[in-house]
């Protein structure tokens, strides 16, 4: 099978890696083109999974009316230091961003002048004013801190730069398909997927194993004897990884994260997870059945800067062969696991 993704996706890859942390942006918005508008703000909605404020300004037809505009989450940009105070209420704002692919007063912005003159950028460089705001300037190190090697794997992992990506379909615009060995049955499910109707990541809704794997927020591990937790930021979710002794896993209800039984090889922690029914191995379309058995390793560096992540993807009923994937974290020891508290 050979496709590339749709048109839809194509912009995605132009965009921060915080754009995919819920729905892909570039579905509903055209990051081909930039649209600007100028008025007052009127509401600011500062919460998960993304953060919106309103702004009354002209429509294309010269009359006044309401835009709705969107950025990323508050855990993305909390930690680029774009705080709720700067944006209020009855300030007069310069907007430049993405329009709106279905024609709505709608924008996802880039590029934000404040009445002070400092502008707040999302990703991209500045466009009004040399007093900016850079979200790209807070993305994490690429190097992590190797100063607790004692810690193991028992600490806040964060999503470094270069560290690569575990669907790198979900970014890669001319991503080709062909890449997954895909049975007949799976290809024929990415070939009819409607990613508007189907997102797995829209809004609120906690993402399954393996997607969830693939998010940009800090984790956490944290032993608790004959379980270790993984505390994921995003959606506040929480992995239960049972440890020696564990039931038969397939006497185990079936979930959306699976069962997953862990075991330490050394300081690695392995993990076989099965009994998975999201239904999906990815937010572009590749399914998952009931049958998938997947294995991970998490292996922490030996100074403890890093953690290598890899993943393997048994199932037959969609893959004609094991996939492999995975990326590396980084240990930062200011960052820890915030809440996400996702409204719709």
């Amino acid at each position: 099978m050979q496709r590339t993704l749709s048109a839809s996706l194509v912009t995605l890859s132009l965009l921060p890696a915080f754009a995919a942390a819920h729905h892909s942006v570039a579905v509903w918005f055209d990051a081909s083109q930039r649209q600007e508008i100028e008025g007052v703000i009127t509401e600011v909605r500062w919460q998960n999974p993304h953060v919106r404020f309103f702004v009354r300004a002209p429509n294309a037809d010269g009359e006044e009316t309401i835009w709705e505009i969107e950025t990323f989450s508050v855990s993305g940009i909390s930690r680029w230091g774009i705080a709720p105070e700067l944006l209020n209420v009855g300030d007069r704002v310069l907007v430049s961003g993405a329009p709106s692919r279905r024609g709505r007063d709608n924008i996802f912005v880039r590029n934000l002048l404040l009445p002070s003159g400092q502008e707040l950028v999302f990703g991209g460089e500045p466009r009004f004013s040399d007093d900016a705001l850079r979200g790209g300037e807070a993305t994490p190190a690429s190097d992590g801190d190797g100063s607790r090697p004692e810690l193991g794997i028992f600490r806040v992992w964060s999503s470094g730069q270069g560290g690569g990506q575990v669907f790198p379909e979900t970014f890669d615009a001319d991503f080709d398909f062909s890449y997954y060995p895909l049975t007949e049955t799976a290809a024929a499910a990415v070939e009819a997927f409607d990613y508007v109707e189907h997102d797995p990541t829209n809004d609120c809704r906690p993402k399954g194993m393996p997607i969830i794997m693939e998010q940009p927020y800090p984790m956490e591990f944290v032993d608790e004897g004959s379980t270790v937790l993984l505390r994921i930021e995003e959606y506040d979710l929480v992995r239960t990884i049972h440890m020696g002794g564990a039931p038969d896993a397939e006497t185990q209800a079936a979930s959306p994260l699976g069962y997953s039984v862990g075991r330490m090889e050394g300081r690695d922690l392995v993990v076989t997870t099965t009994r998975i029914n999201s239904g999906t191995f990815d937010s572009v379309g590749i399914p998952l059945s009931l049958e998938a058995r997947i294995e991970e390793r998490f292996a922490p560096s030996d100074d403890g800067s890093a953690l290598q992540y890899t993943l393997v993807v048994e199932d037959p009923v969609n893959f004609t062969a094991p996939v492999e994937s995975g990326k590396r974290f980084i240990y930062l020891p200011e960052i820890s696991v915030e809440p996400f508290n996702c409204v719709e």
